[in-house]
């Protein structure tokens, strides 16, 4: 098994500590289900709101993270999360959008991309795929929500096309592919497989019974990447599992949709 990319240093949160290492006002990782005050399948650190927790409980685990990060919660920016494709570049003027409420998240958008000191980029994963992008060069971030839908729309691809178009040399891109349902309990059926481009099925399905499959969507979107540009080397991917690891993470497929929200997060704070 590769080394660990994530250090779960305290209670609540994983960290990119290497990418931290490169820019100490860096603030990148994903919240485990500790360390907040959220009740019932909730418990703890719920941080979706468009789940049926207390909103009071939602914002409280919300606030206590922004002040962990120096990074205030006006400053947060997250999309409506879609299962789609949709890229933004953000900038100060959409400080806040879905900090709040769902109502003000930007409409159809599943990754966000930024420069911008003071902005955090959120998304919210209870099994999809969290991507994370750093050009320690330029110094553009950003996060994107990859559910299977998203992944094969190869929103990779989409985000790294717009890196690009920012200037981003992909040589120089960095990307994480964070905490996410593994391939040993994610089994999905010939509809899913279908949706698949078919040079990647031998490297990320393993055939089961009756037309079902056992599907890797940390590597297809590994595989992605590398087909849009990104150097194998420059992609890193944690061992972590939503599903398998319950003391650390809500999993969707395992509480059966009665479950909380993590939080994947990058920006940059203002200063140290």
């Amino acid at each position: 098994m590769l080394q660990e990319i994530f250090q779960y240093d305290d209670q609540s949160l994983l960290h990119l500590a290497k990418w931290q290492a490169i820019d100490p006002t860096l603030q990148v990782g994903f919240t485990s289900r500790n360390g907040g005050i959220s009740k019932g399948e909730f418990q703890t650190n719920n941080f979706g709101l468009h789940v049926s927790d207390q909103y009071e409980d939602v914002m409280a685990n919300r606030m206590g993270l922004a002040k962990t990060l120096n990074i205030s919660l006006e400053n947060w920016v997250s999309g409506e999360q879609v299962h789609q494709t949709n890229v933004r570049v953000i900038t100060l003027d959409d400080a806040g959008r879905g900090a709040t409420s769902i109502e003000s998240s930007l409409k159809g958008i599943d990754g966000l991309i930024t420069k911008e000191r003071g902005l955090l980029c959120t998304a919210f994963f209870a099994d999809c795929v969290p991507l994370f992008f750093f050009d320690p060069v330029t110094g553009y971030i950003g996060i994107a929500h990859a559910g299977w839908k998203g992944t094969v729309g190869k929103i990779a691809t989409e985000m790294t096309t717009k890196l690009t178009e920012l200037g981003v040399n992909l040589g120089d891109l960095l990307v994480t592919i964070g905490p996410c349902i593994s391939t040993e309990f994610y089994e999905i059926d010939d509809y899913v497989k279908e949706r698949i481009p078919n040079e990647y099925h031998n490297t990320v399905l393993t055939p089961l019974q009756n037309q079902h499959y056992l599907l890797n969507l940390k590597q297809l979107n590994a595989e992605i990447l590398v087909q849009s540009g990104v150097f194998r080397s420059n992609i890193a991917m944690t061992n972590y599992c939503t599903y398998r690891d319950e003391q650390l993470f809500f999993s969707h497929r395992r509480d059966h949709g009665k479950t909380g929200r993590m939080l994947g997060y990058i920006g940059y704070s203002r200063s140290l």
